[in-house]
């Protein structure tokens, strides 16, 4: 039986894609998480691994032997990386040198999947969008900066030492379980606290212009599933829907389905300091590597989301 290592897999993404590997793929799994973290999934066997310590990674590495290696960990919040900066590059460079020089070192070649992000190429050109995987890089805050720096190492491992690496640019993915601090699940969040009386019915909310593009988590893990197997050692495959919607439209659809009136005002502290306008993957390198397409719409996304808060709140 194939082994997965997911290492970082006690964020938002980690149990999706425990499950996709164990369940649809038929892979033995094990997950790593900070000890501090919480993580429970009965698909998986679950680790405590700190990846600012490299002998740690080297000794799970000898354990675990696994064929397939996806690096999940990092710190992934923009709002956190512009408020703890030397955090956010400890953990997404640092963090990420210190597994693949312990997969250096080994007697085999696992095959990696390092997680980017849409972020790294920051201020997209008018001609620029849909953005392919060769388009410029020029990262508009820290958090981009460490994840475009990520990928270029991951290069560098590829070249110099004959690593299985394949790098990810993951577009804004969406779903139940994600934290509020990222914006659908906190339009979502905030929506249920109105229906619930919890709150006055005011959301609060920052750029409606910007146009991003979401992909629901379940189909998001289905692409590292395909990529790790089927992608090109070496090459960058962005990972998203195609099809970029304005926040706007995303708070519309939202307030669409609350079961009370409700009124939206603009909060100065959601603004970002540098917020580029628009976002948009071209993922013709993606479908024609490993012939994965996103199924989930964004309307059934929100929707489950809604649920997921009113379910908890």
């Amino acid at each position: 039986m194939e082994k997965a290592l997911v290492i970082g897999a006690a964020g938002f993404v980690g149990n999706y894609l425990i499950d996709h590997l164990a369940k649809d793929l038929g892979m033995q799994v094990v997950a790593t998480k900070l000890p501090n973290e919480e993580l429970v999934n009965e698909h998986a066997e679950i680790l405590n691994l700190n990846i600012l310590n490299k002998e740690d990674i080297s000794d799970l590495l000898f354990k675990v032997r696994p064929d397939y290696i996806f690096h999940l960990a990092a710190q992934s919040s923009v709002g956190v990386a512009w408020k703890n900066p030397g955090l956010t590059i400890n953990v997404n460079i640092i963090g990420s040198v210190n597994m693949m020089d312990a997969v250096r070192e080994l007697f085999y070649k696992p095959r990696v999947l390092l997680i980017g992000s849409g972020e790294e190429y920051g201020h997209i050109k008018d001609n620029e969008c849909p953005i392919t995987e060769e388009n410029a890089l020029r990262p508009g805050n820290i958090y981009a900066a460490t994840k475009a720096c990520q990928n270029m190492i991951g290069n560098i491992y590829y070249r110099a030492y004959d690593m299985q690496v394949m790098m990810v640019r993951a577009f804004n993915h969406i779903g139940p379980g994600q934290s509020p601090i990222f914006v659908v699940s906190d339009f979502c969040k905030q929506v249920v606290e109105i229906e619930k009386g919890l709150k006055e019915p005011v959301m609060y909310v920052g750029n409606l212009k910007a146009m991003r593009d979401f992909t629901d988590v379940r189909d998001v893990v289905k692409a590292y599933g395909a990529l790790i197997r089927k992608g090109a050692p070496g090459e960058t495959y962005n990972v998203g829907s195609g099809k970029a919607v304005s926040i706007q439209h995303v708070l519309d659809k939202i307030i669409s389905m609350a079961h009370k009136e409700i009124k939206v005002e603009t909060d100065p502290n959601k603004i970002r300091p540098v917020d580029v306008p628009i976002i948009e993957a071209d993922i013709t390198k993606l479908t024609g590597c490993t012939g994965w397409k996103p199924e989930i719409g964004l309307e059934q996304t929100i929707g489950e989301i809604l649920d997921y808060w009113r379910a908890r709140l």
